[in-house]
């Protein structure tokens, strides 16, 4: 059970944005600013949790961060109909030299760790890991066996339709959206309180980007995406592994195996018949 628990735990950041960002995308958008919600999220859950001494009082500001950057991001590509990539990848840069810039101006050089209450836990399991457990099965309920999902999964399938049933695409994704940063902000979150109980710039390194492999891989379905996200964890987690058997692996090549993964992962599965059709497309009212 302590192995099974410590391998969720590693694979707790990729799988909360996974399975956030499986919602997002079923609506018909692809948040490429994922990374920068998370890596957001993981330095102002640290920064609160620092000042405060409480731990849950981090996770919460935490989860509010990734709504607000989602939020932004849904701004420039929902409403004004950006290029999600373009916009996406602006997010990611601005949140990356923000919390940098931020983070030396506060406790000195970047070198320099913080150390901060982390979330507690018991026996290995922390109130985020449950939560990421017990969400799996909501999340499939909400979007297959609710007339909010129903309305979702056809604002990313067809629009035209959406709107004929008297439902609002703009709304529905920015919903999407904000669900999706929710869990963005618990991923980042649990970078900083649930595994190391600091901060590092760039401390994401590029989970968010993963993440958004894995829910293709998981064909667009919150359990899947999890399930991928745990091979990304067990990719993260051998370097430890290997260490502890005193086996002499590059460890530059454990720490890429888990991105090798994922890239591969894009360019087998690819955007299949599984996606939503709308995938990436922003809507234009018709007048």
């Amino acid at each position: 059970m302590n192995e099974l628990l410590l391998l969720i735990g590693y694979s707790a950041p990729v799988g909360l944005a996974a399975v956030g960002e499986t919602v997002s995308q079923k609506s018909g958008v692809i948040n490429i600013g994922l990374e920068g919600a998370m890596l957001c999220s993981a330095f102002v859950s640290m920064l609160v949790c620092h000042a405060t001494g409480n731990a849950a009082l981090g996770v919460a500001a935490g989860m509010l961060t990734g709504c607000a950057i989602s939020l932004v991001f849904g701004v420039f590509t929902v409403i004004l109909g950006g290029d999600q990539v373009v916009v996406g990848t602006a997010i990611n840069l601005f949140s990356l030299g923000l919390t940098g810039t931020l983070f030396r101006s506060i406790f000195g050089q970047s070198g320099q760790l913080i150390s901060v209450s982390k979330i507690p836990n018991w026996h290995g399991l922390d109130p985020l890991l449950a939560f990421l457990l017990v969400s799996l099965p909501l999340v499939t309920w909400l979007l297959t066996r609710t007339k909010w999902g129903l309305a979702v999964r056809s604002a990313g399938e067809y629009p035209k339709a959406t709107v004929a049933a008297g439902y609002s695409v703009l709304g529905l994704r920015l919903e999407a959206l904000t669900l999706g940063g929710v869990f963005a902000g618990l991923a980042g979150t649990y970078l900083s309180l649930g595994i190391t109980g600091t901060f590092a710039e760039n401390m994401t390194a590029g989970r968010g980007f993963v993440a958004i492999a894995m829910v293709t891989f998981g064909r667009w379905k919150p359990s899947l995406a999890f399930a991928s996200a745990l091979l990304i964890g067990f990719a993260e987690s051998l370097q430890f592994r290997f260490q502890s058997y005193g086996w002499k692996v590059p460890y530059q090549l454990m720490i890429a195996l888990p991105y090798v993964i994922a890239l591969l992962v894009l360019v087998i599965v690819g955007k299949g018949a599984a996606s939503p059709q709308a995938l990436g497309q922003p809507y234009r009212r018709e007048n």
